[in-house]
């Protein structure tokens, strides 16, 4: 994990977020980006909230965002010494949902061109809601990762491969 407590957003997922979600009546994304990273104080607050575990810190998260349910959109910390940037994207829903986006900010440049959210990314139940590709989104994603192109199915399933333990690891913090 990076040693620093940098709360501004890199650039490209600044530029990605810059552009407004269609929530589209409930039948598209429904996500709200932050300005900026939760602080530490913040994070570490939600998590023991979300967890019930008060013995616990947010400092694997920095979280971005959050759908209209209150789940967090967040890059989860785990490979030592690497920027926000270079680390997964995960999903922490607020019924205890969990899940990986992206393997990266490159893969979640593309899964938001696609037209998916974090929630929409992560879920296996049938959400009603139709994906919009985002011609902005897709510009975006060409820019900072155009060797990244790829369905955000595969990306996310992908992401799944690579980090099998997070939907095990994170609820086994919970304190019922």
């Amino acid at each position: 994990m990076t040693a620093t407590d940098d709360r501004h957003f890199p650039s490209p997922l600044a530029a990605a977020l810059a552009v407004p979600f269609d929530y589209d009546g409930g039948e598209s994304i429904e996500f709200e980006p932050f300005d900026a990273f939760l602080s530490a104080e913040d994070t570490t607050d939600w998590f023991r909230a979300w967890t019930g575990n008060d013995e616990l810190a947010g400092d694997a998260f920095r979280v971005f965002g959050q759908d209209g349910t209150g789940g967090y959109a967040a890059f989860w910390l785990v490979r030592p010494d690497r920027a926000p940037a270079d680390q997964p994207v995960v999903f922490l829903g607020s019924e205890g949902e969990t899940g990986v986006v992206a393997s990266d900010l490159a893969d979640f440049l593309w899964v938001l061109a696609a037209g998916l959210g974090p929630f929409e990314a992560t879920t296996d139940r049938d959400t009603g809601r139709t994906p919009h590709p985002s011609p902005q989104r897709t510009a975006i994603a060409e820019r900072f990762a155009p060797h990244r192109r790829r369905p955000a199915e595969a990306i996310t399933e992908q992401a799944g491969r690579e980090f099998p333990d997070f939907d095990d690891t994170v609820p086994l913090a919970c304190r019922p």
